[in-house]
């Protein structure tokens, strides 16, 4: 693959990682908007919640002893895919080649790094809050999950 212009190819494939939140998006719009600058390709990422079977029950807890627990996931996931359905349409309207992959109950900064390196991603592209203290504290933050994990650079938009 060649660079546009003669930009390096040091990015010339990005993870974006989505929850599909309106902040999300503006991860999204950027990693994008770099592919097409630099002639690069992205993965498109989005990772099914843990959150629901911890609340449904406990770490112990089985999709078959949750009432609704099945169609919830099945929710999940068709507007996970639906979502990014749409992003890989706005990464072909810009020209840019794209792929989508949705991970289904994992753990989403473990789930980032890994199909990154799967994948021979050079980049990473994420949003983030950009909470501190308590906040982040008390909701955690994949954001710093990734950044402190990740052997590949991330680029977090704000």
């Amino acid at each position: 693959m060649e660079a546009k212009k003669g930009l390096p190819l040091m990015y010339s494939h990005i993870l974006i990682a989505t929850d599909g939140s309106e902040l999300a998006q503006k991860g999204v719009d950027h990693g994008l908007s770099l592919a097409k600058q630099l002639g690069g390709k992205v993965t498109i990422l989005s990772v099914g919640d843990t959150l629901a079977s911890y609340a449904f029950g406990g770490e112990f807890a089985t999709a078959a002893a949750v009432p609704g627990f099945h169609d919830y996931r099945q929710k999940q996931e068709e507007a996970a895919t639906s979502m990014l359905e749409g992003i890989k349409a706005a990464a072909v309207k810009m020209g840019v080649p794209s792929d989508t992959v949705y991970i289904e109950d994992a753990q989403p900064a473990e789930a980032i790094v890994e199909v990154a390196k799967e994948r021979g991603c050079a980049l990473i592209v994420m949003a983030s809050h950009g909470r501190r203290g308590l906040g982040r504290l008390f909701l955690g933050s994949q954001t710093i999950e990734v950044l402190t994990n990740s052997a590949i650079p991330v680029l977090v938009v704000r």
